[in-house]
């Protein structure tokens, strides 16, 4: 572990920018599921995993994977993990950081004796862009991906499983998706996991603070809610005499706003609406809108739920419009395990780094594999709290620093501490 600090930090970046130019669509970083960018990132990574003195194989959920043994045949594993697909016209650290570095850190133990293995995973499928689903992938390894989500289709028909058939990994072999349950799943002795990933958002930034340990996933509720009232002239309408829907739902859209800045955690968005006729002169008689609710605390969550689908219906019945909500989805926060969280904070203050704790308002693998094993997750810092974007970035500093943290959590972590 001789190697200067600037020089491994700025290797991972370069890496991560490289892998970034693979997409199948030029002049953008877009990678789909098992797109032909993927097989060919796949080449990329596993000339660099075999550099390392690895051995890479592909699943067949399109994993790509490798492991470091430990002297001992029957040694417990850690995984290292994240994912190396985008949205469209994404930015180059949003997954392949977590992947890169995982990679860096095995680089950098060289021949140090370890009394586990490490497995890297490059997880195929996290974003749900092509099939609209996301943690395919991840669901894989823990044995809960469903044939009715192998059966869901892409924009062209092609259904999952489809999908893993006609692509081909980078050691020129077919994938099977009836072989899942074979190679996929975790190895039965694995006894913690690991994710590193970009924050996606401000907070870090604005407190000029390079790392944090996420202490859990919030939990989501998605509702599509519909506002009914009646379409009438505008001209020949008396304000009084009308049932509005988009007043009622912009009434209401305040409420979720100045309701959700009150609470410490909770967030609560609108990103979605849509007015019907939708003409100039005519008074909006059906308004179709979105509500996405996220909290650490599930409890939390429901009870903003319940008071902001309340709020519709009151602010609906102060006009003589109707409100119908239908849950959309609904996930449950997800905490990560505590020793792990623990060993990860005493991992950045051995290293000299000050790791603030942290929940993640985004869906993470992390989140699916916790379901399975011990797992923890560590953010870096996002310059400017940009993601999902061709301008995300990381500083080599912060990179730097979060590989530090992981090489100290390795160094110190003991399979039944």
């Amino acid at each position: 572990m001789s190697t200067p600090s600037t020089t491994r930090a700025a290797r991972i970046i370069a890496r991560c920018r490289e892998l970034a130019r693979i997409t199948d669509i030029p002049g953008q970083t877009t990678r789909l599921f098992l797109s032909p960018a993927t097989r060919d990132a796949h080449t990329l990574l596993s000339w660099w995993l075999r550099q390392a003195g690895l051995t890479p194989r592909t699943d067949d959920a399109g994993n790509l994977r490798a492991t470091r043994r430990a002297s001992h045949p029957d040694a417990p594993t850690l995984v290292l993990f994240s994912h190396i697909d985008t949205v469209p016209n994404a930015g180059p650290f949003d997954g392949p950081l977590g992947v890169l570095l995982a990679l860096a850190a095995i680089e950098e133990l060289g021949h140090t004796p370890l009394p586990f293995q490490i497995e890297l995973i490059a997880f195929a499928e996290e974003e749900g862009a092509r099939f609209g689903f996301p943690f395919l992938s991840s669901l894989a390894t823990i044995g809960q991906l469903t044939e009715e989500q192998l059966a869901r289709t892409d924009a062209n028909g092609i259904t999952v499983a489809q999908a893993i058939r006609n692509f081909t990994s980078a050691e020129g072999l077919s994938l099977d998706p009836d072989n899942i349950p074979q190679t996929c799943p975790l190895s039965p002795n694995t006894f913690a996991a690991l994710e590193v990933h970009i924050e996606q958002g401000p907070v870090l930034e604005s407190e000029d603070t390079q790392l944090a340990v996420v202490e859990a996933i919030v939990g989501q509720s998605r509702f599509e809610l519909t506002f009914t009232g009646q379409a009438n002239h505008a001209g020949t309408t008396p304000m009084a005499l009308r049932h509005d829907a988009l007043a009622a739902a912009a009434q209401w859209i305040v409420e979720v706003e100045r309701y959700a800045a009150n609470y410490s955690q909770l967030v609560a968005t609108v990103g979605r609406m849509s007015a019907l006729p939708g003409a100039m002169n005519v008074v909006p008689g059906t308004v179709l809108t979105s509500l996405d609710v996220r909290h650490p605390s599930d409890f939390s969550r429901h009870a903003a739920v319940a008071h902001l689908l309340t709020k519709a219906e009151q602010s609906g019945a102060l006009r003589g419009v109707e409100v119908h909500a239908v849950a959309q989805a609904e996930q449950r926060a997800v905490p990560m395990d505590r020793a792990l969280t623990n060993h990860l904070h005493q991992a950045a203050a051995r290293a000299g780094h000050e790791a603030r704790s942290i929940f993640s308002g985004a869906g993470h693998d992390a989140m699916i594999l916790a379901a399975a094993v011990p797992t923890t997750m560590l953010f870096v810092r996002s310059p400017n709290g940009l993601s999902h974007h061709p301008d995300e970035d990381v500083r080599e500093e912060d990179v730097e620093a979060a590989l530090a943290t992981v090489l100290n959590l390795l160094l110190h972590l003991h399979p039944h501490a």
